[in-house]
C-alpha cells in the first residue's frame, strides 16, 4: 500500500521518494459514554485499525500543499496566512491544526501532504480526529527536522492542539475524546478516560467469543450545522441552574445522580432536564461498564450499551430513524448482547456486541431489514482495536 501511495504522491508533487515520510492516526469507536466528554465526564473509547495514512515531504518555502487520494483538487496555502482558509470545504481541519501548532510555538516548514483516509467520512468514527492527529504529528516531525529541534512529540499535547483547532478553526466545540483516542490508543485496549482531569487507564478489551460490529447508516451529517453545539449549550445552561444549589460543581460530571434527583426542579424546562439527566446517568453507565468488562461480565455490559442508546434516543435526542433502525434490528438477532449508536449521532454508526458465530447472520439480517425500511444500504465493519498516531516509515 505504501509503495502505491508513494507513486500517487510523486504523480502530484514530482521529485523522488527519498524525502517522503509516512504517518498514520486511527479513527475510534466509543464503547459507551456519549456526549459526556465536553461535560467533563467519563468515556470509554478504543482506537480502530481504520486510519488516515499521511505521506509528507518538506519544502524549502512556506507553502503547504494538500491533496487526498479520493479527491482530485489540491489545496494550496501559505503558513503565514492561515486565517484566510477557514472557509475551505476540505483542508480546513489540516490547516487549523497548522494554525494552532504555530500559535503554540512550534516552528513549521512548508510541505507537500497526501492523505489516504480509510475512516469513513461522517461515520461517527472520528475521521476528523484521525486527520487532525496525523497532520499534527507530521507537521511537528518535519519542522523538528528542518530546524534541528530535539523536541520530543508529546502525544497528549497533539490531542489537545487538534481539539483546539476544531474549536477555533472549524467552529465545533468538541470534547477531547476523539483526538485523545486517536493519539493515545493501544492495540487491544480500551481507554477509560476522565475528561475533566485527563486521567486515563488502559483496560484490556477481552471479548471472549464476541466481536464488535460497526454498522454505518450511510446518512450524511455535519456537526458544524449546529445541533452538536446546541446540545453543548443546553448542558451549559443546565449546569448554570444547578450551580445555584451546588456552587462547587464545575461541570456536569460533578453532578451525582442523587444531586440531579434532589435539584432537578431548578432546571428551567423539560428539554434541559432531559439533557442533564442523560449526561448524569451516562457517566454512571461508563463506570459500571468498565467494571463489567474488567470482570468479564459481557451480558451486563451489553445491557448498559442498550440503556445508553435508549437514553441518547429519548433524553438527548441525537439518534434519528436510521440509527434507531439499526439498533432495533440488531436487538432482534440471537447472539447480540447489546447495541447502541456511537459518536455524536445525527447519522453515523452503531456498535454492537455480537457472538462471533452470529456475525455473518447479523450483517445479512440487519442489512436487509435496514435497506428495506430506509431505502438504501448500510455498511458493516468487524472492528479491530489498534494503536494510536505514529510515524510508520
Amino acid at each position: 500500500m505504501i509503495s502505491t501511495l508513494k507513486e500517487t504522491f510523486l504523480h502530484y508533487f514530482g521529485g523522488d521518494d527519498s524525502g517522503i515520510r509516512v504517518f498514520t492516526a486511527p479513527g475510534r469507536v466509543n464503547l459507551i459514554g456519549e456526549h459526556t466528554d465536553y461535560n467533563g465526564g467519563f468515556v470509554f473509547p478504543a482506537a480502530l485499525t481504520m486510519a488516515t495514512t499521511l505521506l509528507a515531504r518538506p519544502r524549502m518555502d512556506r507553502q503547504i500543499n494538500l491533496i487526498a487520494t479520493d479527491l482530485k483538487q489540491m489545496v494550496h496555502a501559505n503558513l503565514d496566512e492561515l486565517e484566510k482558509y477557514k472557509g475551505l470545504k476540505w483542508g480546513n481541519y489540516q490547516l487549523g491544526v497548522a494554525d494552532e501548532l504555530q500559535k503554540a510555538g512550534y516552528r513549521l516548514c512548508g510541505c507537500d501532504l497526501l492523505f489516504d483516509d480509510k475512516v469513513p467520512l461522517g461515520s461517527g468514527l472520528s475521521s476528523s480526529a484521525a486527520i487532525e492527529v496525523a497532520t499534527a504529528i507530521a507537521l511537528v516531525s518535519l519542522g523538528n527536522t528542518a530546524y534541528g529541534a530535539e523536541r520530543e512529540i508529546d502525544m497528549l499535547e497533539m490531542a489537545k492542539i487538534a481539539q483546539i483547532a476544531e474549536h477555533n478553526y472549524i467552529g465545533v466545540k468538541c470534547g477531547i475524546m476523539d483526538q485523545f483516542s486517536s493519539a493515545m490508543g493501544k492495540k487491544d485496549m480500551a481507554i477509560f478516560l476522565d475528561c475533566r482531569d485527563l486521567v486515563w487507564e488502559m483496560v484490556p478489551l477481552e471479548m471472549e467469543g464476541c466481536a464488535l460490529v460497526l454498522a454505518h447508516t450511510n446518512k450524511k451529517r455535519s456537526l458544524g450545522e449546529g445541533k452538536y453545539n446546541e446540545r453543548r449549550s443546553e448542558c451549559e445552561r443546565g449546569l448554570a441552574f444547578l450551580q445555584k444549589a451546588l456552587p462547587g460543581a464545575t461541570c456536569l460530571r460533578d453532578i451525582s445522580m442523587a444531586d440531579f434527583l434532589r435539584h432537578r426542579d431548578l432546571l428551567p424546562n423539560e428539554t434541559i432536564q432531559k439533557r442533564v439527566e442523560h449526561v448524569v446517568y451516562e457517566n454512571d453507565r461508563v463506570l459500571q461498564s468498565v467494571k463489567a468488562l474488567k470482570e468479564a461480565r459481557l451480558n451486563d455490559f451489553g445491557r448498559l450499551m442498550n440503556a445508553s442508546h435508549d437514553s441518547l434516543r429519548d433524553l438527548y435526542e441525537v439518534t434519528g430513524n436510521e440509527l434507531d433502525t439499526l439498533v432495533e434490528e440488531a436487538r432482534r438477532i440471537d447472539g447480540v448482547l447489546g447495541s447502541r449508536m456511537t459518536g455524536a449521532g445525527f447519522g453515523g454508526c452503531t456498535v454492537s456486541l455480537v457472538r462471533e458465530e452470529q456475525v455473518q447472520a447479523f450483517i445479512k439480517q440487519v442489512g436487509a431489514a435496514y435497506e428495506n425500511k430506509i431505502g438504501y444500504p448500510a455498511s458493516f465493519y468487524v472492528s479491530e482495536i489498534g494503536d494510536g498516531g505514529r510515524e510508520i516509515l
